[in-house]
């Protein structure tokens, strides 16, 4: 998907990501917290699976009624991706390993 398409399909969607000095990072729209230790975050958000990696990293503040995530740690990195590209991958490896 391009990124036209996807700001065609979301054009009602705001997401805010606010890093302050690579040790704190606000994250608006998250609809769950699909899995997380000491340096991987992996949300479900309103535009894609999110990936926060990174050391010593923690779930400071979760709301489920603003949708809203604090994580802190050393953050190394973000990225997102679709959830269809995570389960395609997901489902081959897991082919993979049973063989």
């Amino acid at each position: 998907m391009t990124i036209d398409e996807r700001k065609a399909l979301n054009t009602s969607v705001i997401q805010n990501l606010i890093l302050e000095n690579r040790g704190k990072l606000s994250i608006s729209g998250v609809l769950d917290v699909l899995s997380f230790d000491d340096q991987v975050v992996i949300l479900e958000t309103e535009l894609g699976l999110l990936t926060v990696k990174g050391e010593n990293l923690r779930i400071n503040k979760l709301s489920i009624d603003t949708s809203e995530v604090i994580v802190e740690g050393d953050i190394a990195s973000l990225a997102y991706s679709d959830n269809k590209t995570v389960e395609k991958n997901k489902g081959s490896l897991i082919s993979k390993i049973f063989k």
